[in-house]
Formats: C-alpha cells, sequence, structure tokens
C-alpha cells in the first residue's frame, strides 16, 4: 500500500512538473523597480504585463509573440550630452582625431562643423541633417574593419561624458530602463533595439547590457569583403582570410517609418510592446498598437532639467501630445527616482 501510494505521489508531482514547465517561471519576490516612483505609466506597464502572460486570460500571449521593441537614445542612453553620442562621435573624428582629420572629405567636415556650432554657440542645425550626418558618417568611417569600428566606438565611449561628473559615455544608462529590462525577461519577452543610430555604434554601447547584436538594428552602410573591390557580391567568393569592411554607401537611415520597415525584415512579427521618445519613434509605436494582440506604447519626456540637460517646458508639451496619441508617458523628472545613478552630477557642458 505505501509503494502504490509512493508511485502516486510521484505520478502527481510529474503532472504538477510538466503544467509548470509549459510557462517559464517567474521570479515572484525579486524587486525590479527600485529606481521608479509609483507613476501610471509603470501602474500600466505591469498591469498589461500581468495579464498577457496570466494563462488564463483571454490577452495571453504565448512567448514566442512577446516582442518589445526600444528605441536607444533618450529612451534608455543618454542623449543630450550635449547632442547624440553618433553626432558627438563625428564630431571629434573629423575635427580632433588627427589621424583622419586631415584627410576628412570637405563635406564630411562640413557636417562636423555644423555639429561643433550647434554644440558650442547653440546654431541651429540645417534641415534634414539626420540624412546630412548618415551621409557624412558613412564616409567618415569607410575603410575600417567591423573590429576596427567596434574598437573605436569603445575607445571614445570611455571617455568622461560631457555635461556629468561620475559616468562615461558607455555607463550612460537610464537606471529605470535597465529594469524595465529585467523585468521584461523575467517574463518571458524578447526586447530589440530599434535606433536611428548606426547599427554597430548601438551593438559597442549596448554589448555590456548583455544585448546580443542580432537583436539590435540601427542606420546601416554597405559592407564588402575586405579584397573584393567594386565586385558585386554575387560574383565574389570571400576568402579565408578577409575581413569585413564598412563602405561609404549609406542603405537606410532608420527613423519613422524606416523602422517599421527594419522590423517587418529583421523580426518578422509585429511588437507587442514599443518604447521611445521622440517623433521618430511615432510610427514603430503606431505599428505595434496596430498589432491584433494587446499591446501598448510608451514614450519619455526629457522633463528633468536639474539631473539632466533637459528643457522642461519642452518636454510637458510633448508629453501632452504623446498622450493624445495613445501613448503611455514616462516623465524622467516624476517617475524617476535616479535617471544615471548615485554619484553622476549635471555640471555645465565643458568645449
Amino acid at each position: 500500500m505505501k509503494k502504490a501510494k509512493l508511485l502516486l505521489a510521484v505520478v502527481a508531482m510529474s503532472f504538477l512538473f510538466l503544467a509548470c514547465s509549459k510557462e517559464k517561471a517567474v521570479p515572484v519576490a525579486r524587486q525590479y523597480f527600485a529606481s521608479w516612483n509609483n507613476c501610471d505609466a509603470l501602474s500600466a506597464l505591469q498591469e498589461y504585463v500581468e495579464d498577457v502572460t496570466n494563462p488564463s486570460s483571454a490577452n495571453y500571449i504565448r512567448e514566442a509573440d512577446r516582442i518589445a521593441t526600444f528605441d536607444m537614445d533618450g529612451t534608455f542612453v543618454g542623449e543630450l550630452y550635449p547632442t547624440y553620442f553618433e553626432y558627438n562621435l563625428l564630431e571629434y573624428r573629423v575635427l580632433d582625431d588627427t589621424a583622419y582629420s586631415r584627410i576628412a572629405p570637405d563635406d564630411v567636415r562640413e557636417t562636423a562643423l555644423e555639429i561643433r556650432a550647434f554644440v558650442r554657440d547653440g546654431t541651429p542645425l540645417p534641415d534634414h541633417f539626420d540624412m546630412k550626418h548618415a551621409r557624412a558618417a558613412a564616409k567618415a568611417y569607410a575603410g575600417m574593419t567591423i573590429a576596427e569600428f567596434d574598437a573605436y566606438v569603445k575607445a571614445f565611449a570611455a571617455k568622461p561624458a560631457n555635461g556629468f561628473t561620475g559616468m562615461t559615455y558607455a555607463q550612460s544608462f537610464y537606471k529605470p530602463m535597465l529594469e524595465v529590462f529585467d523585468y521584461l525577461k523575467d517574463h518571458g519577452f524578447t526586447y530589440y533595439v530599434v535606433s536611428g543610430s548606426d547599427r554597430f555604434i548601438c551593438r559597442a554601447l549596448v554589448e555590456s547590457l548583455g544585448i546580443e547584436p542580432n537583436r539590435v538594428i540601427g542606420m546601416d552602410v554597405k559592407l564588402v569583403s575586405s579584397s573584393q573591390g567594386s565586385e558585386e557580391g554575387v560574383n565574389y567568393t570571400m576568402g579565408r582570410e578577409e575581413d569585413i569592411v564598412r563602405t561609404d554607401e549609406l542603405i537606410i537611415k532608420n527613423l519613422k517609418v524606416n523602422k517599421v520597415l527594419q522590423i517587418a525584415q529583421e523580426i518578422g512579427k509585429v511588437p507587442v510592446l514599443s518604447f521611445g521618445n521622440s517623433s521618430g519613434d511615432v510610427a514603430m509605436h503606431n505599428y505595434c498598437l496596430d498589432n491584433t494582440r494587446k499591446s501598448a506604447a510608451f514614450m519619455l519626456i526629457a522633463d528633468d532639467d536639474v539631473r539632466d540637460h533637459a528643457d522642461r517646458e519642452k518636454g510637458l508639451s510633448y508629453g501632452e501630445r504623446w498622450r493624445a496619441a495613445g501613448f503611455h508617458v514616462v516623465s524622467m523628472r516624476d517617475d524617476f527616482k535616479t535617471i544615471y545613478g548615485a554619484g553622476v552630477t549635471k555640471v555645465p557642458f565643458t568645449f
């Protein structure tokens, strides 16, 4: 009799194990949001995740379809020091890196000088500057192997972040948003970085977060094999000793609807969560919210002019705009207990 009872207990435990293993176990005691204040946006995110990960909910989403997309600059990486990281990098490359500055083409130099005038004097950038920068950046790093460019980006990122003490560019992550990554990962979501910045810059910056390179989408230039020359790839066989090299040919600037097109091509699924901070992310948000599954979109506004270099009034006006569009709004001033973490202080920019 005892053996029979023991056998029944083992069988019951086996069925229980199989039932639990179908849904990834989530640590219930973990404190995720230590860097957040209680706020509507955080409550909305938690309520959403709890709903769509509950197998008993009509809105349940299986893990394979729990796709979240994140813009990078201004969404989980600082962008106000005093401008985008990739703009700062191009300015340095063309005007301060003596190994390149003496051979920089005139149009590339003009673009770098426009960035410098914007940064130092507040001179407005020309219309459609994002595309002008993208074309100049393609030229400025042409001829670098992927490994060389990765090392170049990381070397610059190791410099102190302009406008702050206690932080390098490589450390300039919004601590509350890193907690969102952890929360989503533990609840079976796969998140992708979908940025307007160069794909390989993004890869270099997020590597320390454990975000794999195949989950990074960004601006792209054409690549070639190091001995390929002008020969078309369909006619050329790469040798084992060759490297992959950047060219000066821009393929795509990954902003607005281009983000959606790249998500469709590279991920192949419509995201159910989308996070951004600017008009360049609206198309991605709209694509997400058109999902047949339950979905949500979040916009960060740079309204903290004490702990960050922000325009509070402009941030508040954008907050009203994003709420009207149906997005959840995250106020960095009101919703974040900290932005960059302890020991980081805002200071005047240096030039």
